[in-house]
């Protein structure tokens, strides 16, 4: 069954990075990329992804609560839609706690770090 992901993040550099990275790793999906944190649910809702991944940083519109705000808006029109939240290692050690908590509390289903190998991160998004 083919996997569909959203990447909602910063940097579409690093986005169509992350969707080459993705498409050679895993057989059969289709990744999405949105075009603004504004526009994420609304993707979401569209394309009912398997995955959403979405970055966070320590400032607006990719901020923690902003993430979390898009979250609770895609679970409720696509609950079964898994939650992966991408930090980068030289975050501020608050939001990364923030995250951890969220992972621990099942707000989210996983999260992952920049530095983290290609290999290891198409797996993480394979097995949610």
């Amino acid at each position: 069954m083919m996997k569909k992901i959203v990447l909602d993040i910063q940097s579409d550099i690093h986005a169509h990075t992350m969707e080459r990275m993705l498409m050679q790793k895993l057989d059969d999906c289709q990744v999405v990329i949105s075009e603004s944190p504004d526009a994420t649910a609304e993707w979401c809702k569209t394309h009912r992804p398997d995955v959403l991944l979405m970055e966070v940083k320590a400032y607006s519109p990719w901020m923690f609560n902003e993430r979390m705000a898009i979250r609770d808006k895609v679970k409720r029109n696509t609950e079964n839609c898994r939650v992966i939240l991408f930090v980068d290692d030289d975050t501020d050690d608050e939001l990364t706690e923030k995250v951890r908590q969220a992972k621990r509390e099942g707000l989210i289903d996983a999260f992952l770090f920049g530095s983290v190998s290609e290999n290891y991160f198409a797996s993480v998004i394979d097995s949610v």
